[in-house]
């Protein structure tokens, strides 16, 4: 007689409902703490080889960590350098920028009001009035508690990158404890295998960022663009962010020929020379470098690029796709979750499934009745 207990459809769908809300609350709520251990954790990964190079040519590990550590920061500042130049740059440019557009405001509200026969003076009331509300609903206090956090956290990650390098073995062997004797194959196959997604998902990244450096540089040259080279860079940098980075790394270059052109005619062919750019990463990059590496559809790296914005804003987007890597190759291990990893995965069948349905034999009466 069996007297297992089994859980009614319905109620395994309520439990799971509530354990990824139970999960993404506490994502949602933990995001200041959990954020850094991530993102700390996948560059701790990528420079897991560099430090197993400078041990195996015996060099103690206390030193080959705090070296990987300093390279990491000193490549990170250099980064930002680049960045908070080509910022720089556009500020300089900014006086000629609001003179330009307050011409170009005037000659907009000028033609709106003959075309849609509003008076002028209504016109620019309702553009005060709304630049006022923006300014009203902008809060400065709390985007300087956010700017405040971001700058604690951008400290604190130098130390965590050095304590989870150093204390590896025992996050290791604490994983291995987790699980039984006869499932450590497979927590072994997890690990590497993740270890490897993120890996050739940053170098895919990386080749990426190259890639659309150049491009961005070029189309620039072609069109006598000021600083090109810087202006190329700089959008391959903030390319990396989806979707949000794209639009600023196209505005700011829009921006410098608004302003050191006479014609707005150049700012129009760097729109389309990077709407050019954007479908080429987008439609072959992307797909042939980047997704390619982390094995995942494009179906899938899109819904979870959204999640992560509407879970952490940019750094979830940033996450989203490794961390859907990961959970991935952990489907794959899991006989009952195989069909989920399947579904993630960017093996498409190539013939549609065919199924078929056995219709129940007509059992003769006479037969019941005997």
């Amino acid at each position: 007689m069996d007297n297992s207990f089994k859980i009614p459809f319905y109620a395994k769908m309520a439990f799971i409902f509530i354990s990824v809300f139970a999960v993404v609350y506490t994502m949602r709520i933990g995001q200041h703490i959990i954020i850094p251990l991530l993102y700390t954790t996948i560059i701790a990964i990528l420079l897991n080889p560099f430090i197993n190079y400078l041990i195996r040519h015996k060099i103690k590990k206390l030193l080959a960590i705090s070296i990987a550590v300093i390279l990491a920061v000193l490549v990170t500042i250099g980064i930002l350098y680049v960045v908070a130049s080509q910022i720089t740059m556009v500020s300089e440019t900014y006086p000629q920028l609001i003179d330009k557009a307050n011409i170009i405001s005037t000659r907009l509200v000028h033609w709106i009001s003959i075309r849609f026969k509003i008076r002028e003076y209504k016109i620019n009331t309702w553009i005060t009035t709304t630049q006022n509300e923006m300014i009203t609903s902008f809060s400065i206090g709390e985007k300087l508690t956010e700017v405040g956090q971001m700058i604690l956290g951008g400290m604190l990650l130098p130390v965590y990158l050095f304590l989870i390098l150093y204390y590896k073995p025992l996050l290791l062997e604490f994983i291995r404890k987790l699980f039984k004797s006869e499932h450590h194959i497979a927590v072994v196959d997890v690990l590497i295998n993740s270890k490897q997604v993120i890996q050739n998902y940053l170098i895919g990244l990386f080749f990426e960022m190259i890639i659309i450096a150049i491009l961005n540089s070029v189309g620039l040259l072609l069109l006598n663009i000021q600083y090109a080279i810087f202006l190329g860079i700089t959008g391959a940098i903030l390319n990396i962010i989806p979707y949000f980075g794209g639009i600023v790394a196209t505005a700011l270059p829009m921006i410098i020929a608004f302003v050191t052109k006479d014609s707005s005619t150049s700012s129009i062919l760097v729109f389309f020379v990077y709407v050019i750019i954007q479908l080429v990463d987008n439609h072959y990059i992307i797909p042939h470098i980047v997704v390619s590496r982390v094995k995942i559809n494009a179906l899938i790296s899109v819904i979870v690029v959204l999640i992560g914005d509407a879970v952490w804003g940019i750094p979830g987007m940033f996450l989203s796709i490794p961390l859907t890597a990961i959970v991935k190759v952990i489907f794959d291990h899991i006989e009952p979750l195989k069909p989920w990893g399947f579904l993630l995965g960017n093996i498409v069948p190539t013939t549609s499934p065919k199924f078929s349905f056995i219709k129940p034999k007509r059992i003769p009466i006479n037969h019941i009745e005997k």
